[in-house]
C-alpha cells in the first residue's frame, strides 16, 4: 500500500493549492480519507503517514475495524458518510465522532434518545440532496433550513454542518453553490463536499472538508 501513501500526499498537495488558489487560509479544508471496503491492513500505513480522519459508509463494516485502530491511535476522528439506518442509531452514536447523514426525523429523534443515553455526544451534519435525485438520501434543499431548525428546537441536538453530495452527471460547482448558501442561511460553518474527482472545486466554493477515497485507496 506504499502506492496509497504516495497518493494521500499527493492529495494533500492538491488541497493546499486549491486552499491558495482560492484565497482559503491554508489548513481551511480537512481531508476525510474514505476508507470504505479497506481493511484494517491497506489503511494502516496511511494513518502512519499522518492522517487521522477517516470516513465510513456503513456502522458494520466500521465496528469490524475501527475499534482496534482507535485504540491504537486514539486521535482519529470517524465520520459516517453513508445512509444511517435508525436500527443502528445506538452503535452510530457509540462508534463515530462525526455523523454526517442526518437526513429525516426518525433519525434526528434516535440519534437524540442516544445520545442522552450513552452521554456521548457526534458531532452532526445534515445531508442535503441538492439534486433532489429520488434514489439519493438527503433533504430537500427547500426544507434544509427548517429541518436544522427542527433538529435543534425538537430534538435538542447541535448541527454543525451541511453535507451533499451532486449528482454524478451534473457540474457540481451549482450543488456546492447551493450547499454554501443554505449553510449560510441554517447558520452552520461546516460544509462538507467534494469527493475524488471534484474536491478541488468544492474548496473553491468554501468546503469545509472534502470526502476522498479512489483517489488515495485506488478503486474498489
Amino acid at each position: 500500500m506504499g502506492n496509497a501513501v504516495q497518493q494521500f500526499f499527493a492529495v494533500k498537495t492538491k488541497i493546499a493549492a486549491a486552499e491558495r488558489e482560492a484565497g482559503r487560509e491554508a489548513g481551511a479544508v480537512t481531508l476525510v480519507a474514505v476508507s470504505k471496503t479497506f481493511d484494517a491492513a491497506d489503511i494502516s500505513p496511511v494513518i502512519e503517514a499522518g492522517q487521522r480522519v477517516f470516513g465510513e459508509n456503513r456502522v458494520q463494516e466500521a465496528q469490524g475495524k475501527w475499534p482496534a485502530l482507535k485504540q491504537a491511535f486514539p486521535d482519529i476522528e470517524l465520520h459516517l458518510i453513508g445512509p444511517l439506518q435508525s436500527n443502528k442509531a445506538k452503535e452510530a452514536v457509540a462508534l463515530f465522532d462525526v455523523i454526517e447523514t442526518v437526513d429525516r426525523e426518525k433519525i434526528a429523534a434516535e440519534l437524540a434518545k442516544e445520545i442522552a443515553r450513552q452521554g456521548r455526544a457526534p458531532e452532526l451534519y445534515v445531508q442535503v440532496n441538492t439534486g433532489s435525485e429520488p434514489q439519493k438520501a438527503g433533504i430537500e434543499p427547500r426544507d434544509a433550513v427548517a429541518f436544522v431548525a427542527r433538529c435543534r428546537d425538537i430534538h435538542g441536538l447541535v448541527i454543525e454542518g451541511l453535507m451533499c453530495i451532486p449528482p454524478a452527471d451534473e457540474n457540481p460547482g451549482p450543488h456546492f453553490a447551493l450547499l454554501e448558501k443554505l449553510g449560510k442561511e441554517a447558520g452552520v460553518a461546516t460544509l462538507s463536499m467534494g469527493m475524488s474527482g471534484d474536491y478541488e472545486t468544492a474548496i473553491a466554493f468554501g468546503a469545509t472538508s472534502v470526502r476522498v477515497g479512489s483517489a488515495i485507496f485506488g478503486s474498489r
